[in-house]
């Protein structure tokens, strides 16, 4: 029994013993997997910030990048819109012949659509005369002897070699607050006319446009920002400022003025940064400033920049840079840094838990980064222009929210996916084309292409530009596409005004053509009566062709009033008079399409106050449409009334009326529904400008064969009734 407790014993004092062992050395393995752990965390935690630090700068950066491009093709567009009118105005013959005074309308006319853009002055230089006419702000227009600069100008331009060429001078600095450059485009008789049905070929003289680019630039860069207090700036391509925010900088060399402002500092990275810039480059990096927005010290900012083409033949380029100090982003890496510290504690204080914790926290920093990447995508969603990315296959990668409104979109995924050519059409063909040139060329391009949306043209100026990877090869397409529809509509529209214009002046010759054979037989015909007894047949015959060349003789009266250009003046109209005026040209063009005409004009009409003549334009075009409509036959009405403190007039046809699909659209310029030769499109639309120049209002109404069993259309015009007594014109 005692061998038996004894044996027992020895057991227990064993199993305690290997106990003791077994937890001593479970501690040991513990605390080193802690060691190791903590140590893996660590070492994970400081890679993993590191690199959330920078994926969170590069992402910031390329936000930036992207606004740098997106100003640079804004700047580009001003200058060539700039290049496109003084190559526009060098082809007016008024400017090559020194036609007056269309040569000074020339020149007002564009000199209002290009000061906006910058230029101050606008000079045409008489390469004869030696003189030049002068446009600005200030004085407007005046005539002077050319100075000694614009001498050499004409030396330089002169050559048969410079004929078609533009010329941009160099930068200077002018005003002591912006930096200039001169167009310079030569102006050689080109262009025929009536008074010139030959042109001569022969040097005529010289445009000059005098551009304030540090206006033009901040039209630009202003708008440019950067988180919260990022900016933009441009140098030219000898360095020079041609915009800060800091002011005294502009006019200033780059690569001195900080150095002058603290010379304690060393510039020497920010300066490699703008040699690159200076031969074309682009990039992203970082640099160390001493300012910025008011603080003072060591500032580090990132920087994005990118080239300016202003002369593709000779090489001229400027860049755009666009800064920002890495306490933009501080917040987010302070929040991140934050987040790995405490998953650091979280893991080795819940070693046992830290598997599924760990993968929950690694959600929760894909979900802040994601948040910052949204953060900065709103740079994009935020722009004023369609910002778009595509892959070597033709398809969209990605839309911002200014493209989704533009083609009535509510969400990016119905978009994304399709090709180009589908998206952007009519001419999406023509995009992907340029697209397959960047891809393979490697280098950016600019295109003016039309887009249909909603049965709607639209007319929009893209930039493409490769993207890179890490490798350097192209991975996509970004695209930057502007909607230019109402600049190219107001093109058209100078074009076509030209036009007409020339139209008119033509109906004005043959009228007084007619005016001279009407005479020979009105004059012959009364002799011929002096010499008729007026019982004979021959009598009657003779009255008859009196009568005929008599309303022939008024209608080409008629038709002189209107061509006639006169200047808008304000007089005490009556309205009736002016119908009667416009019917007496009409009537017979509505007797002959076999419309019968019912007047309803109110006896004792207030006067309105306006200008007679385009008020008679006004009808005449309205009632000229319904004749046209109406070539079956038909009734016109026209109705004049006085209701409270308007004249109304309405005036109803009894034509097919209009379809709905133009209804919106009648009172577009240069819209027209008559075939090709037969209407210009301009009439309502100069008939709804006249009505609303005289504080009126121009609607109507009409029905379809569809809608009801009346068809027709009634255009329906209120004028003001003016309060001053009758007699005299009004000033």
């Amino acid at each position: 029994m005692k061998k038996l407790v004894k044996r027992i014993n020895d057991k227990i004092l064993d199993f305690k013993n290997y106990s003791f062992f077994n937890i001593k050395y479970l501690k040991l393995i513990t605390l080193i997997a802690v060691v190791i752990v903590v140590s893996f965390v660590v070492f994970i935690g400081m890679i993993t910030h590191k690199r959330i630090v920078e994926t969170v700068k590069e992402d910031f950066n390329e936000q930036q990048l992207i606004l740098a491009r997106h100003g640079s093709s804004q700047i580009e567009s001003l200058i060539n819109m700039i290049k496109r009118e003084i190559q526009l105005l060098s082809l007016s013959p008024s400017v090559q012949y020194f036609e007056s005074p269309g040569l000074v309308y020339r020149l007002n006319i564009t000199y209002s659509t290009v000061k906006d853009l910058g230029v101050m002055d606008l000079i045409y230089i008489d390469g004869n005369k030696k003189i030049a006419h002068k446009i600005s702000e200030e004085p407007g227009y005046t005539v002077l002897k050319i100075s000694e600069i614009e001498r050499k100008i004409l030396e330089r331009v002169v050559s048969e070699k410079n004929r078609g060429e533009l010329i941009l001078t160099d930068t200077y600095f002018a005003n002591n607050q912006s930096i200039f450059i001169d167009m310079i485009f030569p102006v050689w008789q080109t262009s025929i006319d009536e008074a010139h049905p030959v042109a001569t070929g022969k040097f005529s003289g010289v445009l000059v446009f005098k551009i304030d680019v540090t206006y033009l630039v901040s039209k630009v860069t202003d708008k440019i920002h950067s988180g919260k207090t990022g900016y933009a700036w441009v140098i030219d391509n000898k360095g020079i400022f041609l915009y800060h925010p800091e002011k005294t900088f502009i006019g200033q060399n780059a690569f001195k003025a900080r150095y002058q402002r603290e010379p304690t500092m060393s510039f020497q990275r920010i300066n490699e940064l703008q040699k690159n810039m200076l031969e074309g480059k682009e990039g992203k990096d970082w640099y160390i400033s001493g300012w910025h927005r008011g603080e003072y010290g060591e500032i580090e900012k990132l920087i994005a920049y990118t080239p300016i083409t202003i002369d593709n033949k000779k090489g001229v380029l400027w860049s755009i840079a666009v800064v920002a100090p890495i306490s933009e982003i501080q917040g987010t890496i302070s929040d991140i840094q934050f987040q790995n510290i405490l998953l650091q504690v979280i893991i080795v204080s819940s070693i046992i838990l830290g598997a599924w914790f760990s993968t929950l926290m690694i959600v929760k920093w894909a979900n802040l980064v994601k948040k910052s990447e949204i953060r900065y995508r709103s740079l994009i969603e935020n722009a004023d222009d369609i910002i778009f990315t595509c892959d070597n296959k033709y398809t969209l990668n990605s839309l911002n929210k200014k493209g989704l409104d533009f083609f009535n979109i509510k969400r990016e995924e119905d978009l994304v996916g399709k090709l180009v050519s589908e998206v952007f059409s009519p001419e999406g063909e023509i995009l992907i084309m340029n697209i397959q040139h960047v891809f393979r060329e490697r280098e950016p391009i600019q295109l003016t292409h039309k887009v249909i949306v909603n049965n709607k043209e639209f007319w929009l100026n893209t930039r493409l530009k490769e993207l890179h990877d890490e490798k350097g090869e192209i991975y996509a397409v970004l695209g930057i596409s502007r909607d230019i529809t109402e600049r190219k509509k107001m093109e058209e529209q100078s074009y076509y005004l030209e036009i007409l214009a020339s139209l008119g002046t033509l109906g004005a010759c043959v009228a007084h053509e007619i005016n001279n054979p009407l005479a020979v037989i009105l004059g012959f015909t009364d002799l011929l009566l002096e010499k008729t007894p007026k019982e004979s047949e021959q009598y009657e015959i003779l009255k008859i062709i009196e009568k005929q060349a008599l309303n022939a003789k008024i209608s080409v009266e008629n038709l002189l009033s209107f061509v006639r250009r006169k200047e808008h003046k304000a007089e005490l109209v009556n309205i009736n008079e002016c119908i009667i005026t416009v019917m007496r040209i009409l009537e017979n063009t509505a007797s002959i399409n076999k419309i019968k005409i019912v007047y309803n004009l109110q006896d004792n009409l207030p006067f309105v106050k306006g200008d007679a003549g385009e008020l008679q334009q006004v009808f005449f075009n309205i009632i000229n449409n319904a004749i046209y409509a109406m070539q079956n036959g038909g009734i016109l009405t026209i109705t004049t009334r006085h209701e409270k403190n308007w004249v109304e007039i309405f005036i109803a046809d009894t034509g097919p009326g209009i379809k709905k699909e133009y209804r919106n659209r009648i009172f577009e310029p240069f819209f027209t529904t008559k075939e090709v030769g037969k209407g210009t499109g301009l009439g309502l639309w100069i008939s709804y400008n006249i009505i609303e120049k005289h504080d009126g209002i121009i609607a109507f109404k009409t029905a379809t064969k569809e809608e009801s069993e009346i068809t027709g259309t009634t255009f329906v015009i209120k004028l003001p009734v003016t309060e001053e007594e009758n007699g005299g014109i009004i000033n």
